[in-house]
């Protein structure tokens, strides 16, 4: 019997997508619902809940607060994309460039992605505290006081370096696959017109790779503000002074620790609808100039 044969009939084709659409109906579809429909009500733990309408989005609509947290939020994901991207492409090119151990390269590039998100943060934080961090004499002894517990803009910059540093391994596999899709001719070309390597990088291997990273400018975007919640809790915990309370751990804040389930979903809510749209622009961007070949 042909694989045609077995796989022919739509009730069999059903039963084998069954598993994948009961797991993404019950973790992704119904507590997505849920959330949408909490985020109308004034609900917290140990009371009954009361329809309020959209009395939470008002309410974030006025804070101040929450205001300040979408600015820091922007601007941290901002600082991670292009961190990410503009390191991992330049490793990437040193490594392209690398004829032995390249292997070896690309393994010691790669091995903090397979760390865990909070194993990660807890290594960041031995190599920065601000006094027992490997780093921290180092930095002082160029007149730079470490002391990113109490200085806002310390510790979002410490935050930022932690989730860069983290996600650079990700990107530097699609990179280096993409870089070696490079006709040699162009490389040759290039090489014998008396390119240097940055220009080589910047006016050669970057168009052609534009559509992988495009596409890794949109999971950097994604992980910027979701996946970076553990270096906020481990390293900052929002602070100091909110300096760090991006939209992912606002939310879990105020569903987790204030118990305000029904603002906390307001706030889910609107973190998808801001994530959403920057989906949207940064795939318009993608269709209008990636290069494709031809």
């Amino acid at each position: 019997m042909s694989t045609r044969e077995i796989f022919d009939s739509r009730i069999e084709s059903g039963l084998l997508l069954l598993p994948t659409l009961l797991v993404t109906v019950v973790f992704l579809y119904y507590p997505t619902a849920m959330a949408f429909r909490t985020s109308f009500f004034d609900s917290s733990f140990g009371r009954a809940e009361v329809f309020v309408g959209l009395e939470n989005y008002a309410g974030l609509l006025t804070s101040s607060g929450y205001h300040q947290s979408i600015i820091i939020s922007v601007v941290f994901a901002a600082v991670v994309v292009v961190g990410v991207v503009g390191v991992s492409l330049y490793l990437t090119f040193l490594i392209h460039e690398v004829d032995t151990g390249q292997g070896l390269y690309l393994i010691s590039v790669i091995w903090p992605y397979a760390l865990p998100p909070a194993v990660g943060a807890l290594v960041f934080l031995f190599i920065t505290h601000p006094t027992l961090g490997v780093l921290t004499g180092p930095i002082e002894s160029l007149g730079v006081e470490v002391d990113w517990f109490n200085n806002g803009s310390q510790a979002f910059i410490v935050v930022a370096l932690a989730a860069i540093w983290k996600q650079i391994g990700y990107n530097v596999i699609f990179m280096i696959a993409a870089m070696n899709n490079v006709p040699d001719t162009l490389t040759e070309t290039a090489k014998l017109d008396g390119v240097g390597g940055l220009r080589r990088l910047v006016s050669v291997y970057i168009p052609i790779m534009t559509p992988t990273i495009f596409f890794l400018v949109i999971i950097n975007t994604i992980y910027a503000f979701f996946g970076t919640f553990a270096f906020v809790d481990l390293l900052t915990s929002g602070g100091p002074s909110n300096a760090t309370n991006i939209l992912i751990f606002n939310l879990y804040q105020e569903g987790f620790s204030f118990f305000n389930f029904g603002i906390a979903s307001a706030k889910s809510v609107v973190l998808f609808v801001i994530v959403g749209v920057l989906m949207f622009v940064q795939f318009q961007i993608t269709d209008k100039y990636s290069y494709y070949g031809g």
